[in-house]
């Protein structure tokens, strides 16, 4: 079986922003699935410190260099700036496909491995994925923003198209025993 772990638990205050606030603080959740010889890191993020993913990562007994893939839920800087810090070898999983160095290899798989399964679920961003992982735990989602936290409004303020969103959180839900939010730990799903 495949496993996930975070690495890295996010935080926003979006939510408080629109009460008010006067600026947005975010940073997103980092995640690191292992299957077979698959090493993946999830939204590497807008760290102030990249030796916080490096430490997370050795802390996992991984580098850098022993990453394999990157997965990237969607196109917003928040979750994909620090991709340079990779060697440029690690396939980077996006909307559009694989790439490694500066080739597109391959369209988005629908399974990247057995336990590894990868769909679309836009609204919040045209470019959303989620990646399903089969654990011991259970199917675990790896979704991004289509739920920030656990207990985020249903109103998502930067939702391309809330129709769509509602459709996706509704997908994972049914399929998902665990989540992987964009902006905090990971919940159980209440079934």
């Amino acid at each position: 079986m495949a496993e996930v772990k975070v690495l890295i638990k996010g935080f926003t205050s979006a939510d408080a922003k629109k009460s008010g606030a006067e600026k947005e603080e975010t940073q997103c959740t980092t995640s690191l699935i292992r299957d077979e010889d698959i090493i993946i890191v999830s939204d590497p993020g807008v760290l102030d410190n990249k030796n916080v993913l490096i430490d997370a990562l050795k802390k996992e007994n991984l580098t850098l260099e022993d990453v394999t893939h990157i997965f990237i839920t969607h196109s917003h800087i928040d979750h994909y700036r620090n991709l340079g810090m990779f060697p440029a070898s690690t396939k980077i999983l996006e909307y559009y496909g694989i790439w490694y160095n500066n080739v597109w290899a391959e369209d988005v798989p629908k399974k990247l491995t057995k336990n590894i399964e990868i769909i679309k679920t836009p609204g919040h961003n045209y470019t959303s994925l989620s990646m399903l992982v089969k654990t011991s735990r259970g199917k675990v989602a790896v979704v991004g923003d289509v739920f920030w936290k656990e207990d985020y409004p249903e109103e998502d303020p930067y939702a391309d198209n809330p129709e769509k969103l509602k459709e996706s959180r509704e997908k994972i839900l049914k399929i998902a025993d665990w989540i992987v939010p964009g902006h905090a730990d990971m919940f159980k799903v209440s079934k």
